[in-house]
């Protein structure tokens, strides 16, 4: 039955009158706290600010990797090997590396024997550390007692390869990656690129492999020879090349003309190497000069593009010989 002055739980209800004021006590909370102070002025903000860009950046520790993102891998975290067969590999390869990780009480082989060996020899800090770390550490991954971690890998700037070549009074000859994400092609081209006499590779900052363990592995230590370096945008990067003197070759299979017949291979040049499934982007393909395909039977659609990055290297060299 509607009204009756009581409420819902039988109760007579309670008039509500004038409460009790704070006698302007409470003013002070509703007035805000100010303007955030700037960061230098704030003893919690620890991050130095890089020379060129400002934005704030802070490596770990060399004994505490960095942790995978929610959005990824830190972009300045060092990356870390685990599992027995990898770690020795990597030693072997001379991928550089910062500290190896036993596990307490780990039951030792000729793997562990020969990992120690090898970095005592190389300078690399051993660190006896708990299973439960190296577990937080490889994210849950397999690592059977054993670790490497590998320091970030410092990239050059685009301009740097070209200084390079200058430097050493030759024709410039860069390596351009449009999509590959591959590290192990990056390693191959890496190697190719030694071999035949290119100054450096130049990757995009998305979409693209970047130099890891496996590009060091694949590169059999031409990386520590050989700049890497990464630009924000490659179409941009291949703009100011050209500005710079510099022709663009790209490689696809729709190409219209035959990469030993490209007359430009003599000359200031980048290589542009797109990916297998799709070959150069419309962009990257708008900022060639020359579009050139490798020649080939038509029941092998497409190569590796580390096997084609090395038959245009080779052929480079060939005809600058």
């Amino acid at each position: 039955m509607a009204g009756g002055g009581k409420g819902s739980s039988g109760r007579p209800a309670k008039k509500k009158g004038p409460t009790r004021g704070t006698g302007g006590q409470g003013r002070r909370s509703l007035s805000g706290r100010g303007a955030t102070p700037p960061a230098h002025e704030r003893h919690w903000f620890k991050d130095k600010q890089r020379s060129s860009g400002g934005a704030a950046t802070a490596r770990p520790a060399a004994d505490q990797p960095a942790r995978p993102s929610r959005g990824g891998r830190r972009e300045d975290a060092p990356e870390v090997i685990g599992g027995r067969n990898p770690v020795v590999e990597a030693l072997r390869a001379e991928v550089p590396a910062n500290v190896l990780y036993v596990a307490q009480r780990v039951e030792s082989d000729d793997r562990i024997r020969e990992a120690i060996k090898m970095a005592a020899n190389r300078g690399i800090a051993l660190l006896e550390v708990s299973r439960e770390k190296l577990d937080r550490m490889m994210d849950g991954a397999v690592h059977q007692g054993l670790a490497l971690q590998l320091p970030p890998y410092e990239y050059a700037h685009p301009e740097d390869l070209v200084e390079r070549a200058h430097d050493a009074a030759e024709v410039p000859l860069i390596v351009a990656l449009d999509s590959v994400t591959d590290p192990r092609n990056l390693g191959a081209i890496a190697r190719s690129a030694t071999a035949f006499g290119a100054h450096g590779i130049l990757v995009p900052s998305r979409r693209s492999a970047g130099v890891t363990a496996g590009a060091w592995k694949t590169s059999a230590g031409t990386l520590a020879h050989l700049p890497v370096a990464r630009a924000a945008n490659l179409t941009g990067a291949l703009r100011e090349y050209r500005e710079q003197g510099l022709f663009v070759v790209g490689l696809d299979g729709e190409g219209s003309t035959d990469i030993g017949d490209v007359e430009l291979l003599t000359e200031p040049l980048v290589i542009v190497v797109g990916s297998e499934g799709k070959g150069l982007s419309r962009l990257v393909r708008e900022s060639c000069d020359v579009v050139a395909r490798i020649p080939m039977r038509p029941t092998a659609e497409s190569l590796n593009a580390g096997i084609a990055a090395g038959i245009a290297l080779y052929e480079t060299a060939r005809l600058r010989r």
